[in-house]
């Protein structure tokens, strides 16, 4: 009779038989993966739209224990999906970076318009509400001579709340103590990013549309910047439609 042995990893879990005596075949790396129970993989992908949600709103510093609340699931289940919180915010971090590069893409793609270009992907960017999950890399790029020092980089203050006040301020980032600066993203993800960011940025400036001191820091930052966490769905998507509006024509040069 052959026992089936679950091991969990960041990505969820997998199986390896293993025959009486307790040597196990490992069916990981290279060989054929035992799909996630029905119930595990429902699981699964509540943890992961609370971690956004829970992240977009508290920030990265946000306990496991309100991730698991917002996914109505034990602690314990999220701890056997994701064995640290570390692992979590990388993936989470990751899929967000991964999100913003396949809209900067699909704008280079899909526009032939430089400022159009940009500006779809911004608005495309915002209404996602992925500025709220970026991860600090990507916005400590640029300020000056393409480095900006890590005490330097200011990002919207995301809320501590739910009951704090929607006022949106910029402050200097600070990073969570919980949660290693380096698990906010896979690097390779972001400088990805921020090629593909300074494509759009680069065309709309050599077109004679975008102001030519903007620089990449600066459209993610919008991105950051007009997507503010609110209460109210229908208020916080008339707020960010309209502090991207004014945004944009901040970003937009102006005859001489």
């Amino acid at each position: 009779m052959h026992i089936q042995e679950t091991h969990w990893t960041s990505a969820g879990m997998t199986a390896s038989a293993v025959g009486p005596s307790g040597n196990g075949r490992d069916m990981g790396e290279g060989a054929r993966t035992t799909p996630l129970r029905v119930d595990a993989q429902r699981n699964l992908e509540h943890v992961l739209r609370a971690a956004r949600e829970v992240f977009g709103e508290l920030g990265y510093g946000a306990p496991m224990e309100d991730v698991a609340r917002r996914a109505r699931v034990g602690v314990g289940t999220v701890y056997r999906r994701f064995p640290s919180k570390d692992v979590l915010v990388r993936r989470i971090a990751e899929e967000e970076t991964s999100r913003l590069t396949d809209q900067a893409r699909a704008a280079l793609g899909q526009e032939d318009e430089p400022w159009s270009a940009l500006s779809r992907f911004l608005r495309t960017s915002v209404a996602s509400g992925a500025g709220r999950l970026l991860p600090p890399q990507v916005l400590r790029v640029g300020v000056e001579d393409g480095v900006a020092k890590e005490d330097e980089a200011r990002v919207p203050q995301q809320r501590q709340s739910a009951t704090d006040s929607p006022e949106l301020r910029l402050v200097e980032q600070r990073q969570a103590p919980a949660v290693e600066s380096t698990s906010l993203g896979d690097d390779a993800g972001a400088a990805t990013l921020l090629e593909v960011v300074g494509r759009l940025v680069d065309r709309a400036r050599a077109a004679g549309e975008l102001r030519p001191d903007v620089t990449v820091a600066d459209v993610l930052l919008v991105i950051a910047t007009a997507a503010p966490s609110l209460p109210d769905a229908a208020q916080q998507a008339a707020a960010s439609s309209r502090l991207l509006d004014i945004l944009l024509e901040g970003l937009r040069s102006r005859p001489a």
